[in-house]
């Protein structure tokens, strides 16, 4: 896995929203924008990280912020999460973990025992100019959205 670094231009991607609408990273040129990468709709730690970004995307869109999630969900399922937890932002299908692979958060991961490929829960601040500005890999998942208000402030 080569996760991108601070000072990396992000990779452009289109890929398709909850709603079957194709979202281009290029749509928000000029703006801050963060990518969150996250493993599975609907599980615990997913859930309570979105939602943390859920209740504080009005500080964040204060900071000029817009919130991407990205997963290897179909859209039917990103669909359903963002309907049952009322999520206020975009969530983006990467079936066959594309967009995860150039951003380099596609890899080997264990849990319980096994040992599979999957998402790394990796964030990036990209900024107005599509440079990544930060890096967050480090943080909980009931602690996401502070972390990058924190940075942000």
């Amino acid at each position: 896995m080569n996760t991108l670094k601070e000072g990396d231009f992000a990779p452009h991607f289109s890929l398709l929203n909850q709603d079957e609408k194709l979202v281009n990273l290029e749509n928000f040129k000029g703006k801050k924008v963060l990518v969150y990468f996250y493993p599975k709709a609907l599980t615990p730690g997913c859930t309570t990280q979105a939602c943390g970004l859920r209740d504080s995307k009005t500080e964040l869109e204060r900071k000029g912020l817009v919130i991407l999630g990205v997963s290897p969900d179909a859209p039917k399922k990103l669909a359903n999460f963002k309907e049952k937890k009322a999520l206020n932002f975009d969530l983006l299908s990467d079936e066959q973990h594309i967009v995860a692979e150039q951003f380099g958060v596609w890899g080997e991961k264990k849990f319980m025992g096994r040992v599979f490929d999957g998402v790394h829960r990796i964030s990036f601040l990209i900024d107005e100019e599509g440079k990544i500005e930060k890096v967050f890999d480090k943080f909980k998942t009931t602690d996401h959205h502070q972390v990058v208000l924190d940075y942000l402030n």
